[in-house]
């Protein structure tokens, strides 16, 4: 009889050696990928601003004409210091310049934001802007028509038994300017809030429900948009933002429903 020689003692299997994780790989790597777009899109952005404003470096002394007319068209700007109307003729380029590189600048916004968002999604935005476009320069038109006017005419005519206006370029410029161009930022958030409402991300209950933020948010902004802190040239500002805030209410309402509209069908497919 062949004896066997024992067993040899089976050795317990060691789990695999773990891989090295390289967390920063593989979050560097996106986060790289990303700024880099960032970084092509904000250059291609401010390209379009620089162009813009060298085509408005070509027009900036009939804009200035133009944006006279309520400073009083037979008067002459003052001008306190060496540079002040070199700052002037600059400061309405640059007006020029953004208002032309509005479309570019929301363009590559939009499609910074694209890659993360649903075909559907994207058809929303990509068709709203043209119409955010739109909003900006309606923004603008109802600025210098219905609310320019009347301010320039209120503080021209304040106690002129004890003040005689004669307003610098620089802080006339200011004022209508920076009227102008936030205004018609403003006149874009109606159709930002039906697009958010479209995409899910704000309803109708919200917004109601955070009315009172909405009041402090728009005195916020009529102070940073008007250069100065009184109640009239404030409540000149915040009006419009008011309203345009119960226009958002509005539209986001009408979003809300054609969200659910849009996406019965697929729920009745499933």
């Amino acid at each position: 009889m062949s004896i066997q020689p024992p067993p040899s003692p089976v050795k317990p299997s060691l789990p695999p050696p773990e891989t090295p994780q390289t967390p920063d790989n593989e979050l560097r790597m996106p986060l790289l990928g990303h700024l880099d777009e960032l970084r092509g899109r904000v250059f291609k952005a401010a390209i379009a601003l620089g162009a813009g404003t060298l085509i408005g470096m070509l027009i900036s002394g009939q804009v200035l004409v133009f944006l006279k007319q309520p400073y009083g068209a037979d008067n002459l700007f003052i001008v306190l210091g060496p540079t002040d109307s070199v700052v002037a003729y600059f400061r309405v380029a640059l007006l020029v310049g953004g208002i032309l590189a509005i479309p570019v600048i929301t363009y590559q916004a939009l499609m910074f934001i694209l890659p993360g968002l649903t075909p559907k999604e994207r058809r929303y935005i990509l068709t709203a802007l043209p119409a955010i476009v739109g909003l900006f320069i309606i923004g603008v038109i109802f600025t210098w028509v219905l609310l320019i006017p009347p301010a320039i005419g209120f503080f021209n005519d304040f106690m002129p038994l004890l003040f005689e206006p004669q307003w610098t370029a620089d802080r006339y410029l200011a004022f209508v300017t920076a009227l102008l161009f936030w205004m018609g930022v403003a006149f874009e958030t109606p159709l930002i809030f039906f697009v958010l409402s479209l995409l899910g991300l704000v309803t109708t209950k919200m917004l109601l429900k955070n009315w009172r933020f909405a009041i402090v948010g728009a005195a916020i902004a009529a102070a940073v948009i008007t250069p100065t802190i009184d109640p009239v040239n404030m409540a000149l500002v915040m009006g419009p933002l008011l309203v345009l805030y119960l226009l958002s209410i509005l539209l986001v309402f009408v979003g809300r429903k054609i969200a659910r509209l849009d996406n019965e069908p697929q729920a009745e497919a499933v």
